[in-house]
């Protein structure tokens, strides 16, 4: 195991320029740039030449990515022409957020589907096994984007029971209960869906490994001596079929710091998901190729992570 960590950890530096050169080389093919993308009438195209001049976006993109991957071997990952400031700062702002939202959404998302998966397949077969596995496979098809507007529809602009966008409501108190509450309120619409949306996720994945080893032969030894059917399920079914579930909790790693981009879009919320939304339109290379540097090192860490859990969790893996 401490080979196969250290063999990924080698690694990284070489995948981070591969997925790095990548990106930029994708991002600098598009039309235009930042000083094209400023929607203003005042703006002369004179102006614009001397912002393209004054941002290096008049040099070739071999060159541009040269003084990009320079800069970055200084720890510098340059400044952002939309937010006008260093992207580490603008990053260093929006993580928070994000993984403040992205963990309840996690931990909603295995926890609700582990029980929706234990409650199907205690009655496999019944009418509550083919309404939940229904019910899972519906939401699973359902874009997110479209169960946020229908939440924000019901819950905020019918009921008027939850706040429909920002992590913070107009003057909300600055500390104590009140701005905890206030946190609260604002986190469980974009939490609930994507926590809902994963968690119909989950219950398909775990609910085929559970029927997949009903039927082991140390499965019908334990049935024979009369344990019961939850501790059955619980202890003896539950930790060999939560391989695949594990995994899938390693290969989250990178939606917890990187985002959602819908999401955090749609409910106006300060993550890195919205930001890279923001770079994307505003063409702030700076800023997506930022972005892009955090979500690949969390999606290289999160498959190491995934693979370390997984042999946590089955021995047969460690062998």
């Amino acid at each position: 195991m401490s080979r196969l960590i250290l063999r990924r950890l080698a690694l990284l530096p070489l995948m981070l320029v591969l997925v790095s050169s990548l990106s930029f080389l994708l991002i600098s093919l598009a039309p235009g740039s930042y000083a094209d993308a400023i929607d203003n009438p005042r703006l002369t195209p004179e102006a614009r030449e001397q912002m393209r001049a004054r941002f290096g976006l008049d040099e070739s993109p071999m060159r541009q990515y040269a003084h990009w991957l320079g800069a970055l071997a200084r720890g510098d990952l340059g400044l952002s022409f939309l937010f006008k400031a260093p992207v580490s700062e603008v990053l260093r702002r929006s993580l928070g957020p994000t993984i403040l939202l992205m963990s309840l959404a996690l931990l909603m998302d295995f926890l609700l589907g582990i029980l929706i998966a234990l409650s199907a397949i205690r009655r496999a077969g019944g009418m509550v096994d083919r309404l939940l596995s229904f019910f899972s496979l519906t939401i699973y098809s359902l874009p997110s984007f479209w169960l946020a507007g229908l939440a924000i529809f019901f819950f905020s602009l019918r009921l008027g029971w939850l706040p429909a966008s920002h992590m913070t409501g107009i003057g909300a108190p600055m500390g104590g209960p009140g701005h905890w509450l206030d946190l609260a309120r604002h986190l469980i619409l974009p939490a609930g869906i994507l926590g809902l949306v994963g968690a119909a996720s989950t219950a398909r994945y775990l609910r085929a490994q559970l029927m997949e080893i009903r039927e082991s032969p140390y499965l019908l030894a334990a049935r024979a001596r009369g344990i019961s059917p939850w501790r059955l399920l619980i202890v003896h079914s539950l930790r060999p079929a939560l391989g695949p579930v594990v995994t899938l909790l390693g290969l989250a790693l990178p939606a917890l710091v990187s985002g959602s981009v819908v999401i955090e879009s749609i409910f106006s919320w300060p993550g890195m998901g919205r930001v890279l939304w923001q770079a994307a339109t505003a063409r702030d290379l700076p800023m997506v190729m930022g972005c892009v540097l955090v979500g690949a090192m969390a999606v290289i860490l999160g498959n190491l992570l995934a693979d370390i859990l997984d042999a946590l969790v089955d021995p047969r893996v460690r062998e």
